[in-house]
């Protein structure tokens, strides 16, 4: 049937291709005790980057990167980068995504300070 929902085992594997081979722990262990959240987080990728969308591959796990860079989460940094190396994304693509993200963060630092620098207006 071609709406037959997929195994857990499955799409954990889809995820080890895409992912170089490394999944997350918290994948692993929500395949174990909650396994409707690999079907659930699935459908969300799906839903923000749909296969035939306007955005390729590359610049997807570029910008999921800096997100979780900028928003300090460890496992989808850990996860971006071991996707961008089975994308064969360049290193200096990766310290690029790096900087604007670390710039980003300071812009937005810069902006908070709106109201401090008004204070100092003379």
């Amino acid at each position: 049937m071609e709406n037959e929902k997929p195994t857990v085992e499955q799409i954990l594997n889809k995820m080890r291709k895409g992912l170089n081979g490394n999944l997350p722990k918290s994948v692993e262990l929500a395949a174990e005790v909650m396994p409707e959240m690999l079907f659930e987080q699935g459908r969300s990728k799906m839903f923000a980057m749909p296969e035939e969308g306007a955005i390729d591959n590359e610049n997807r796990t570029l910008i999921y990167l800096g997100i979780a860079i900028a928003t300090g989460s460890n496992t989808c940094i850990k996860t971006m980068v071991s996707k961008a190396k089975a994308l064969n994304i360049s290193d200096e693509k990766l310290k690029e995504t790096y900087k604007i993200a670390r710039y980003a963060e300071a812009s937005r630092v810069f902006g908070n300070a709106e109201a401090l620098f008004e204070s100092l207006k003379k």
